[in-house]
Order: C-alpha cells, then sequence, then structure tokens
C-alpha cells in the first residue's frame, strides 16, 4: 500500500513538464543534482538548533541584555485562589460581568479585587521583556548569518561565474539545468533546519496576535523549501530564501533596541527594514520572482500540477507578505510625526496593575488567606510598553 501510494504521488506526469522526468536529474558529467532523501539531514539540524538556542539564550543574550541595562524582573504574584484560578484555566480569562458578580459572591471578595487579581494572572501568563529580548537576538544572529553565507558564498560566486550566465527568466524556469553548488546545498539544510526548529518551539515562543499567520508562514516556507528541493528549482528557492534573510535580521535588531528603550536607535532601523521589506517582498518578490515562476514558465512548457502546486505556496507567501506590510506602514505612520517609540500591534500588551488602592485592598485579601512567601514586586515602566 505504502509503495503504491509513493509511485502514485511521485509520478513524473504530476511534478515535470512534458518531455522531463527523474531521470533527467541524475548526476552525470560532472553535474550534481539535488536528492529528495538529502532533506532527512534538516532534522539533525533541527535538534542542534533548539540546543544552540537554549545555550544561546540562557548564556550571550542575557549577557548582552544586561549590557543594554535589560535586568529580569518581578511580576507580582496574584494570590492563591482554587476558585478563581479554575475560572481562568477551564472558562475565560476575561470574565464577563455577569461572571464577575457571581465569583464576588463566591470568594467574598469585591470586584475591584477580582479584576486586579485576573489583571495579575494574565500577566503572569505573558512573556517578560528578558524572554523577548532573548528571542529576537537568537533570530537577529541566525538571520544575519544566512544572509552573509548566502550573499558570500552564494551571490557573489553566481555573478562571477557561469552559474547564472542564462537569463534570469530562463535559469528560474528550467530546473533540470540547474547543478547544486556546494554552498547551496549547506544554505538550504541550514534554512529547513532552522525553520524547522522554529514550528518545534513555536508552543514556548512569545506569541502574538498573528499566531495562526506565523503558524501558516513557518509551514508553507517549509513546503516552499522541500519542494524546491525535490524539483531542483535551486536557485529560485535560493534567490527566495535571499531575499527575505535581507530583511528580517534589520527587524530583529529594531526589536532589540526597542526593548533596551534604545527610542532613537529603533526607530531608525526600523525604517530601513521597512525600505528593504517593501522593496524585495512587495516589489521584487511579486514583479520578479513570480512572474518567471508563474508567467514564464507558460511559454516554454504546459502547465502541470507541480507548477500549480509551487506558485501556490508562492502566492500563499504573498499574501502574508501583504498582511505584515499593512502593520508595518500603519506602525511607521503612528510613530514618525512625534518620533515615538515603535509598538508592535502583534504582541499582546502587559495590562497596568499599579493601584495604590488596589494594593491595600490585594494585601488585605492575601493577609485573610495564605500569604505569599514571595514579595510583590512593582513593575517596570518598561514592561508597559509594546514590542
Amino acid at each position: 500500500m505504502l509503495k503504491w501510494l509513493s509511485d502514485r504521488f511521485w509520478q513524473e506526469r504530476l511534478w515535470f513538464p512534458e518531455g522531463l522526468g527523474w531521470a533527467d536529474l541524475e548526476d552525470r558529467d560532472g553535474r550534481v543534482y539535488a536528492k529528495a532523501r538529502d532533506l532527512w539531514v534538516a532534522l539533525p539540524f533541527a535538534l542542534f538548533f533548539l540546543v544552540v538556542r537554549q545555550i544561546f539564550e540562557r548564556s550571550v543574550a542575557r549577557y548582552l541584555a544586561s549590557l543594554l541595562g535589560i535586568n529580569e524582573t518581578m511580576r507580582r504574584k496574584a494570590a492563591h485562589n482554587p476558585t478563581l484560578e479554575s475560572y481562568y484555566c477551564n472558562t475565560s480569562k476575561y470574565p464577563t460581568q455577569s461572571s464577575v458578580e457571581q465569583l464576588c459572591k463566591q470568594t467574598g471578595w469585591s470586584e475591584k479585587q477580582l479584576q486586579g487579581w485576573f489583571r495579575r494572572r494574565r500577566n503572569l501568563d505573558r512573556p517578560n521583556l528578558m524572554k523577548k529580548f532573548c528571542e529576537a537576538s537568537w533570530r537577529f544572529v541566525f538571520y544575519l548569518f544566512a544572509f552573509v553565507y548566502a550573499f558570500a558564498k552564494i551571490v557573489i560566486l553566481s555573478l562571477s561565474s557561469s552559474v547564472l550566465s542564462l537569463s534570469l527568466s530562463l535559469s528560474l524556469s528550467l530546473p533540470p539545468s540547474q547543478t547544486l553548488l556546494p554552498s547551496q546545498y549547506w544554505y538550504y539544510m541550514l534554512e529547513l533546519g532552522f525553520y524547522a526548529s522554529l514550528l518545534f518551539s513555536v508552543a514556548s515562543d512569545v506569541k502574538r496576535k498573528d499566531f495562526k499567520e506565523q503558524i501558516i508562514h513557518h509551514v508553507a516556507t517549509i513546503m516552499l523549501i522541500s519542494f524546491s528541493w525535490c524539483m531542483n528549482y535551486i536557485r529560485a528557492g535560493t534567490l527566495i530564501m535571499f531575499l527575505h534573510d535581507s530583511s528580517d535580521y534589520f527587524l530583529e535588531s529594531a526589536k532589540m533596541f526597542n526593548y533596551a528603550g534604545w527610542r532613537k536607535m529603533c526607530n531608525c532601523i526600523f525604517i530601513v527594514f521597512a525600505g528593504f521589506f517593501i522593496i524585495t517582498r512587495l516589489v521584487i518578490f511579486p514583479f520578479r520572482i513570480l512572474y518567471c515562476t508563474w508567467v514564464y514558465p507558460v511559454t516554454i512548457y504546459p502547465p502541470f500540477f507541480g507548477y500549480y502546486f509551487f506558485n501556490g505556496l508562492l502566492l500563499l507567501l504573498q499574501c502574508l507578505h501583504i498582511f505584515w506590510a499593512a502593520l508595518i506602514v500603519r506602525m511607521a505612520l503612528r510613530f514618525l510625526p512625534r518620533n515615538e517609540i515603535v509598538e508592535d500591534e502583534r504582541s499582546d500588551r502587559e495590562e497596568t496593575d499599579s493601584s495604590d488602592e488596589e494594593e491595600e485592598e490585594q494585601n488585605e485579601v492575601t493577609k485573610r488567606s495564605k500569604p505569599i512567601q514571595n514579595g510583590y514586586v512593582r513593575h517596570n515602566n518598561n514592561h508597559h510598553k509594546a514590542e
């Protein structure tokens, strides 16, 4: 059954234009082609990235955070209350007015005390500033390394040799003519392993409002990288990954300076990032890359399933580009006139909980119940800023 399914799935008429097939991707005459079995190498890379990330975030990232003035802060804990905890975990984190009145009767607390408890409890579930900084710094290091590696080992080499002697349209639309460079092999494995590690760690990463879009992006990226590798669309895949890496490290560095409170530096880098993002993903990607993979190929051979599958994923990626571009432009328009701090609208803001009256009332509640061993610490004002 598995062999039958495999034969059906990998039949040549689905994935190749007429007249081409798997035999055209066999190594011969010194020409080396990508092999589907090589994709298994990405799994050890993903595990490697997960381990290196833990070491990096706990050592290098925290040291860098301390140099920039970011310290680990304690949050005020919510008093232990089984009734409220059960409602929070099983029903809702944001109780309705009728639920608040009912919970007040069950606990003997006032409405203000109850609302304060839910604010503190929600804040405890939100990632702190240190976690956000460590995550941004890890991605910054990888994206910068990937960009420099691709530029030095692939782009410069390609421009200085006969690898790109064909026109861009022809080289992106005729996969069997593309030989595999060693630098492209490692670039593919690094990128695929990294995005696989992001998918594995998505449950523990900082969750933003575009969480679903992030999942779609990771899955679509992994499928695109894998498909372009198996079908030998190496040049298209390399160029697409390079375009994405060229702007991503600007975004992560802007986040890092944002968390450190370096407002002017953050805003300047964000403007550079916005420019690179719009040029690479809203201009070059749709009008150059998509044209070479969607419009030009049909002038050479009839459309086939692999053609629609590959370009369908690219169109999905472009839809995500438009979605994020709208957020980027909206953020840029907000802070440019007054030089205000960049606010990431995807972030879940920490709620303010510093009322002296609420603190006194909460202390009265904790005296009647079990006191919390750890002392309360006021929030740092930086925590009230959006990511």
